[in-house]
């Protein structure tokens, strides 16, 4: 685990005791993974890169024509 000194300000500090008091979490240090996680699964984009999907999907014996078959294949896992 990392540990960090950070400055936040009021409404954000606001805001994390809200989020700690509506998930029932231990410290702001739980809140903060919270709200990060949320973000995580909404805003970022977790694909891996094509290149290596086609270099594993390789290494289980599978081929594929395009990558929109190895896209289609792995939304089906």
């Amino acid at each position: 685990m990392v540990q960090a000194m950070i400055n936040i300000n009021e409404k954000t500090n606001r805001v994390l005791n809200v989020v700690k008091a509506k998930f029932g979490l231990k410290d702001k240090s739980a809140a903060i993974d919270q709200v990060v996680g949320e973000y995580e699964q909404h805003f970022l984009d977790i694909k891996l890169h094509p290149e290596y999907q086609k270099k594993s999907l390789k290494k289980k014996g599978l081929k594929f024509k395009n990558l929109d078959e190895v896209s289609k294949y792995i939304k089906n896992l």
